[in-house]
């Protein structure tokens, strides 16, 4: 009895036989192989032969000789690295989120025996160890986890299937995700966890540019303040300085002219001369009297020019015998006109 199949069906049947096919091919295309008892394998090649329907030998690359119809090519084992699709699959990560992932497979025949009796279809087998591997995988870790540690995932996924498929004779020598589809909601939520980070880290900077630019005029008033004070201290210094030099230099012409004035009294009219230059400013004394007020207080002898003379040269050598007493000066004896 045969089934009625529409055009849609048809063609899906036919598809997949085709692919079906065309893996056959890949591997297992001894159909084609004949033994024509004078065989040149090529290269990263190898012939599993069988006689009388058990395995005999494999035939390395280069020229061999069989047997016919005894001898025949079993199986034909490619030797070359190759590129294995893993087909898009969903899985749950640890914190419950689906992915959809799909990626590349790397894979090398080791041992054609094994390849050729281990397994009914070491692609196919490999493949699905591949997909079951990656699900058990991304289980252990969360979303997170799966972006930054991407790499660390697909050696993971390669250690453990080359611990299975050292049964086949397959090692795997690469694994590499191709594309990772997550959910629309996961997506959004995602991209407002990044730009939330965005203004999070831009708020961060503008508060550091807030802080620094803050220190920054802190500072600067400080050292402003410091300068000043510095500046006000060597100002002070310098007036106390200068003013100390000039009260110095005011003693010492002071005491210059006492000396002169000194040395001029022990010469000969010395007297004289302080009498006369005490009557000189007894008489200016008296004419600016007048000038810083109204009210002028007199002393009953203040026409008496020398009698005031007098007074003030009485006064003068009571000082002076006081003076030269306390620093023991010897008083010098009077010259003969005083």
């Amino acid at each position: 009895m045969f089934r009625a199949v529409s055009g849609p069906q048809l063609r899906c049947i036919l598809q997949n036989s085709l692919k079906q096919t065309e893996l056959n091919t890949v591997r297992f295309y001894v159909r084609s192989k004949v033994n024509t008892i004078v065989l040149f394998v090529p290269q990263q090649e190898a012939y599993v032969i069988e006689r009388f329907g058990k395995f005999k030998k494999i035939l390395k690359p280069g020229l061999n000789l069989l047997i016919p119809i005894i001898d025949d090519i079993k199986y034909v084992q490619s030797l070359k690295e190759q590129a294995i699709e893993v087909h898009s699959q969903a899985a749950i990560t640890l914190d419950n989120v689906a992915l959809k992932i799909d990626a590349v497979l790397y894979t090398k025949v080791l041992d054609p025996y094994k390849a050729s009796y281990g397994v009914e279809d070491p692609e196919f087998a490999i493949n699905q160890l591949a997909q079951t591997t990656m699900r058990s995988e991304i289980g252990k870790i969360p979303l997170d986890t799966v972006f930054r540690e991407r790499e660390s995932l697909n050696l993971s996924i390669i250690e453990a299937l080359n611990q299975a498929g050292s049964e086949w004779g397959i090692k795997c020598m690469r694994y590499e995700m191709r594309d990772m589809t997550l959910p629309s909601k996961v997506q959004e939520s995602m991209q407002m966890q990044v730009e939330a980070e965005r203004k999070k880290r831009a708020s961060v900077l503008e508060s550091e540019g807030v802080r620094i630019a803050a220190i920054n005029v802190a500072e600067g008033e400080k050292e402003s303040k410091i300068l000043n004070s510095e500046a006000v201290k060597m100002a002070q210094i310098n007036n106390a300085q200068g003013e100390a030099e000039a009260i110095i230099a005011i003693a010492k012409a002071r005491a210059t002219s006492i000396n002169v004035i000194a040395d001029s009294i022990a010469q000969n009219n010395g007297m004289n001369a302080v009498s006369m230059n005490i009557a000189e400013q007894y008489v200016q004394a008296f004419g600016n009297l007048a000038k810083e007020g109204n009210t002028v207080v007199l002393p009953m002898n203040s026409g008496d020019i020398s009698g005031v003379v007098t007074q003030a040269m009485t006064i003068y050598d009571t000082l002076s015998k006081d003076t030269n007493a306390q620093l023991k000066i010897k008083e010098l004896p009077p010259s003969e006109n005083s």
